[in-house]
């Protein structure tokens, strides 16, 4: 069998340091069993320069630090650049692969120069995008219009969410959108940490915490994510525990502001405890949680809750068809008015109990989330196996 090019853009690159997509590229590419399969990764960079990782030829991007326009700036550099590679290389049968929805509006441009390559254009529509607070009413509006023409132009809408899904066939009928469900993926692995590791005693110690005494929070500082709700509910509760907060905070106007609404820094329960990203260490960290409060309230299949049902024993989801898509009747569920209720019936929780939702967590990964699965469903559709 020929060669099969998938050109992923839209991600960070790849070696991936943090964040959904890079997890999701250093997975697939990893991973790979199908030797047919040649993936090209475009990298966001300083330069222009190519590598090897996992097997990938990954392409350096230069983007210039231009706002919230640089990474549409970035995905079209990258598109062009792809483009030119295919037409110097006389590639046939090149998959590109959008993941987001940032360059609607050149698309119509672009699809006609894939067509004359006999390329397929396929594009991850991630999630509402065009819904999240921190841009403004202009900014939201070309993520709407920029969605509106990825869908009409794609060969094929790949969807991390049943919910996303539904909605694009929902919303864009008009189109006939053509969509696929595949799920983010997540691995069930203790940590390689020990119990007496001395960087996890010593992280402890630095943040006056202490293992299986503690709620935790990971995940993008953004409103969105509900953390004005959870720090306020968890403030009113009567627990002895503390709220452990994995995000970034620096030079960040919303901590500000939520500081000012809230006052938690004046209740020695809540603590924000900046990045951590060592991957073993947060494993960790998730593992020796009592409980996970998961408020992410835009988007699909987000992988920082499926960490924390194949880690943390306890999760508390805010109650919105994204979450209980994934957690079903492995977690807990909340509403913004009773979280509160929800910490205080969660710290009088049995042994048993717990175990029960822990269970019903992993196996929900185990059938539906793992990397394996993942990447095996990826690569049938690559092979135009997928119906």
């Amino acid at each position: 069998m020929e060669n099969i090019d998938v050109f992923i853009i839209g991600s960070k690159g790849i070696p991936a340091k943090y964040g959904g997509f890079e997890t999701f590229v250093e997975n697939l590419t990893a991973k790979k069993k199908n030797k047919d399969i040649k993936y090209h990764v475009a990298c966001m960079s300083d330069n222009y320069e190519e590598f090897i990782h996992n097997d990938a030829r990954c392409f350096n991007i230069n983007v210039p630090d231009i706002g919230p326009a640089r990474a549409v700036y970035y995905d079209i550099r990258a598109l062009e650049t792809s483009i030119r590679y295919i037409e110097m290389n006389n590639i046939n049968n090149a998959i590109i692969y959008i993941l987001a929805c940032r360059i609607g509006p050149f698309m119509g441009y672009y699809k006609k120069r894939l067509k004359k390559l006999n390329c397929k254009l396929y594009v991850n529509p991630d999630g509402h995008e065009w819904k999240r607070a921190k841009w403004n009413t202009l900014i939201k509006k070309y993520w709407k219009l920029s969605e509106k023409l990825m869908v009409k132009h794609a060969d094929l809408l790949i969807c991390d969410s049943k919910n996303i899904e539904k909605y694009i066939k929902d919303d864009y009928k008009k189109y006939s959108p053509k969509t696929v469900f595949i799920a983010y993926g997540a691995d069930i692995e203790n940590s390689k940490l020990k119990d007496d590791d001395e960087k996890l005693k010593q992280w402890y110690q630095d943040k006056e915490i202490k293992p299986f005494n503690y709620y935790l929070v990971v995940g993008r500082f953004v409103p969105e994510n509900n953390y004005e709700t959870m720090i306020t509910e968890f403030m009113n509760s009567n627990t002895k525990k503390d709220l452990v907060l994995i995000t970034n905070i620096e030079k960040n106007k919303f901590y500000q502001d939520l500081k000012e609404k809230t006052h938690f820094d004046g209740d020695k329960r809540i603590k924000f405890v900046g990045t951590v990203y060592d991957q073993e260490l947060l494993k960790k960290i998730r593992e020796q949680a009592y409980g996970y409060i998961h408020g992410h309230e835009v988007g699909g299949t987000n992988p920082s809750l499926l960490e924390a049902l194949a880690t943390t024993k306890l999760n508390l989801l805010l109650n919105v068809g994204f979450n209980k898509e994934v957690g079903e009747n492995g977690a807990v569920y909340w509403d913004k008015n009773n979280l509160k209720k929800k910490i205080e019936l969660a710290d009088k929780l049995s042994e048993k109990e717990i175990d029960i939702l822990s269970k019903n967590a992993k196996q929900r990964i185990l059938d539906e989330y793992s990397w394996t699965n993942i990447i095996s469903k990826y690569e049938i559709l690559f092979s135009g196996d997928c119906k």
